[in-house]
C-alpha cells in the first residue's frame, strides 16, 4: 500500500507527533485539544452534505421509517451512542430503532476479534430486521473500509433503504456503497490509528447534528425545548413542569394534572392546558404530523376545539 491509500490516511503516523511521548503533559494535552477543533471544523464544512441527507431522510421516517447505525469498534459505539439518546431525549419510539454493531452487544465494553471484517453476518443481520424502502440507515466508519459496515449499508440499499454512510476517508467504499456520502477527512491521528480520537469526535459531532435536526424537523422540539422527552427522573419531571409553565401557563397543581393525563408528555400537556382534550389533543398531532406549532396556530384560527 501507498501512502495515499484509504486505510492509511487514518492508521498511517503523522511525522508531528513522532516524539509526543516526550513532550511535557501540557504540550500533550495542547496538541490534541487543537486536534479536537480542526476535526469539529471538519464536521462544518460539511454541512451541505449533511443537509443533503437531513432532507432525504425527512419522507421516510414520516412515513414510519426506521433509524438504523451500523459500524464496529470506535465508529460503532459512537453510533449506538447516538441512537439510544434518541428516546429519552425526544421520545423517538424505541422500537423504530435499530443499533447493529460488529460482534453484537458484548462488543460495546470489549473488541470482538474478526467481527468487522464479517460482511455475511452483517447482511443477514439486516436481513433479520427486514430492512425496508422507508427506513434510513447511518453507517459509520472511520477508515471507510470497515467490511462489515460496508456490507450492511450495501444490503440495506438494495433493499430500498436510504443509506447515508460517513466516513473520514474520502473515495473510500463506504461513501460507494452509500446513496448520501458524507466525508470528514480527519487524516493521521495523534497516536497512529487511535480513531477514537479526532476521527471519533467527527463522527459524533456529525451524527449530533443528523440526528438533532431530524428530531427538530420531525417536530420533537418546540421553541427550543424537547417537548417529546421522556420523564423517567424528578430532574425531568421537574423540567417537564417548568416546559408547561413557560408555553401554557398554570399552577403547579393545574400543570402537574395535565402531565399526569397526558401520561408525562409535555407535547400534549401544553395543549391541555390550552382547554383541549386529550383526544382532541391526539388527533391534532397526528393530523399535524406531531408539529406543535401547526396545532396551535390552527387552534387560534379557530379550526381546532
Amino acid at each position: 500500500m501507498t501512502e495515499t491509500s484509504p486505510v492509511l490516511q487514518t492508521e498511517h503516523p503523522d511525522p508531528r507527533y513522532a516524539s509526543i511521548e516526550l513532550w511535557p503533559t501540557a504540550t500533550i494535552l495542547d496538541a490534541l485539544a487543537e486536534a479536537q477543533m480542526a476535526a469539529t471544523a471538519l464536521v462544518r464544512a460539511a454541512v451541505p452534505s449533511l443537509e443533503v441527507a437531513v432532507e432525504a431522510a425527512l419522507p421516510r421516517l414520516r412515513d414510519g421509517g426506521r433509524l438504523f447505525y451500523v459500524g464496529a469498534g470506535t465508529a460503532g459505539r459512537v453510533g449506538m451512542q447516538d441512537g439510544v439518546e434518541l428516546t429519552p431525549t425526544y421520545g423517538w419510539p424505541a422500537e423504530r430503532l435499530v443499533m447493529l454493531l460488529a460482534g453484537g452487544s458484548g462488543a460495546v465494553s470489549q473488541a470482538a476479534e474478526g467481527a468487522e471484517d464479517d460482511e455475511a453476518t452483517a447482511r443477514a443481520e439486516m436481513a433479520a430486521h427486514h430492512v425496508g424502502p422507508h427506513d434510513v440507515v447511518f453507517g459509520i466508519a472511520a477508515s471507510g473500509n470497515t467490511p462489515y459496515t460496508c456490507a450492511a449499508l450495501s444490503a440495506g440499499r438494495a433493499a430500498g433503504a436510504l443509506t447515508i454512510g460517513i466516513s473520514c476517508v474520502p473515495e473510500a467504499r463506504l461513501l460507494r456503497e452509500a446513496e448520501c456520502g458524507i466525508t470528514l477527512p480527519t487524516g493521521s491521528e495523534a497516536v497512529a490509528g487511535s480513531t477514537r480520537l479526532k476521527a471519533g469526535t467527527a463522527q459524533k459531532a456529525a451524527l449530533n447534528l443528523l440526528s438533532t435536526t431530524l428530531m427538530i424537523r420531525l417536530g420533537h422540539v418546540y421553541q427550543g425545548l424537547m417537548v417529546d422527552m421522556r420523564v423517567t427522573n424528578a430532574k425531568l419531571a421537574r423540567r417537564a413542569i417548568g416546559m408547561v409553565r413557560r408555553l401554557a401557563g398554570g399552577s403547579d397543581e393545574e400543570i402537574g394534572a395535565a402531565l399526569k393525563q397526558a401520561g408525562g408528555n409535555v407535547k400534549r400537556a401544553v395543549l391541555l392546558r390550552h382547554g383541549m382534550s386529550l383526544d382532541q389533543a391526539e388527533q391534532a398531532l397526528e393530523a399535524a404530523r406531531g408539529d406543535l406549532h401547526i396545532v396551535l396556530k390552527s387552534r387560534t384560527a379557530g379550526g381546532i376545539g
